[in-house]
């Protein structure tokens, strides 16, 4: 089967790991083609080619800036997407006969990039449903149903609802996903939607007790702290100025210490707290390379999900899983609608908390420093095996396009 992946990430080497391309790899491993089309921005100051990346065919395609842009440029950027994708797929893959095509969300315009394949291979399409847009940018108040912003909104809605028409099948995230799909799109047959979670190559990305100490050296974190760590973006979904308050509370509680990597739209913030109050329990990293990235969460003790409260749709964060493999419990603040902390606290492998409350969240850090944590951590790293692994995945989506 010939198999085409859609993403408007610039996404890295194929042979590196994440929740797409392990998923790729495993279709490369059933004995699948695979072909890639991704984003190759403007400020790359490179032009569109084509190469072949450990047994894929990936064509990265030139488009506008859209990471670290303005919301102009990166609006644009976003609707001219489809034009610049669909052209390229003529000109580089003409002869290739797609059987299946594949496409997370974001975003949801490429809408006519998947119907243009559709149209002309008669290939069926998979919708993997990582994040509900236009309502997403509504809650945290990017975006309004009313006045000037609203003609937006019922804009992006109308192709949002275009797209889950188009799609043959819509996998989601969790069950909390598929409940708010059906429930505010009563047009889609729910036969057609399914659970079809994130999902990771599982690898054992935890540290014993030399080398946790070694790498603590390394990066400048202290060795007699427990190390609560968040990594990832750092927009306004994670309600950065939560967060400082968060900081901010748990200073008192002296074994606590902080580790923050990332970047996004609202790092300068979190560097301004840490430049002008010098807080002694906190460190802030630009984001890391993945390699040495999973080296430091694997230090950690234990790891970090922020999600705004004013969420109305489920989100559920894919750095859950580096956690879990890292074998370190979580600690979710997050909104009342997602099912990551019910998943959690279920599974037993860490804890939940509203992040509208910073004394919930104190008294978490609190009580799990004086814990014995780390059989969660380990009940995390069975859950992770059992329930998301890219196996896993890839057999979910087999199995619903077989059905046809």
């Amino acid at each position: 089967m010939n198999v085409l992946f859609i993403s408007i990430s610039s996404l890295p080497h194929v042979s590196e790991h994440g929740i797409s391309l392990d998923l790729l790899h495993e279709f490369r491993r059933q004995g699948h083609n695979v072909f890639i089309v991704c984003a190759l921005e403007k400020r790359d100051n490179q032009e569109t080619f084509l190469s072949e990346e450990d047994g894929c065919k990936i064509l990265r395609v030139k488009i506008g800036n859209n990471k670290k842009a303005n919301i102009i440029e990166k609006g644009f950027t976003t609707i001219l997407l489809p034009r610049k994708y669909i052209g390229a797929i003529k000109q580089y893959y003409s002869s290739v006969h797609f059987d299946l095509v594949l496409y997370p969300t974001p975003p949801i315009t490429q809408v006519k990039t998947v119907q243009y394949i559709k149209k002309r291979d008669n290939a069926q399409s998979y919708l993997l449903l990582k994040d509900i847009f236009p309502q997403n940018a509504v809650d945290i108040g990017m975006m309004s149903k009313s006045g000037l912003k609203g003609l937006l909104y019922r804009y992006f809605r109308n192709i949002e609802r275009q797209l889950y028409q188009i799609s043959d099948f819509i996998g989601c995230m969790s069950q909390a996903n598929i409940d708010y799909l059906l429930q505010h799109n009563p047009e889609i047959d729910s036969s057609k939607v399914e659970i079809c979670p994130n999902s990771v190559e599982v690898m054992d990305l935890s540290c014993d007790a030399d080398e946790r100490l070694k790498l603590r050296r390394k990066y400048g974190i202290p060795t007699d702290k427990k190390v609560f760590v968040y990594g990832g973006n750092l927009g306004k979904p994670q309600d950065i100025p939560f967060i400082i308050d968060c900081l901010r509370a748990s200073r008192e509680i002296e074994v606590a210490y902080f580790l923050i990597v990332g970047n996004g739209t609202e790092y300068g913030k979190i560097q301004k707290y840490v430049t002008d109050e010098t807080p002694i329990n906190v460190k802030l990293l630009k984001q890391l390379p993945r390699e040495d990235y999973d080296k430091m969460i694997g230090c950690c003790d234990i790891g970090l999900i922020f999600l705004d409260h004013r969420f109305t749709i489920p989100n559920f964060p894919s750095r859950l899983l580096s956690y879990m493999a890292a074998k370190l419990p979580v600690l979710a603040c997050t909104d009342k609608n997602t099912d990551v902390g019910d998943v959690i606290v279920n599974g037993d492998f860490g804890w939940w908390c509203k992040s509208d409350s910073i004394d919930s969240f104190r008294t978490l850090v609190n009580q799990i420093c004086n814990s014995d944590y780390e059989k969660k951590g380990l009940n995390g790293y069975n859950y992770l095996n059992e329930h998301y692994s890219v196996n896993k995945a890839y057999n979910i989506i087999e199995r619903k396009i077989n059905e046809v």
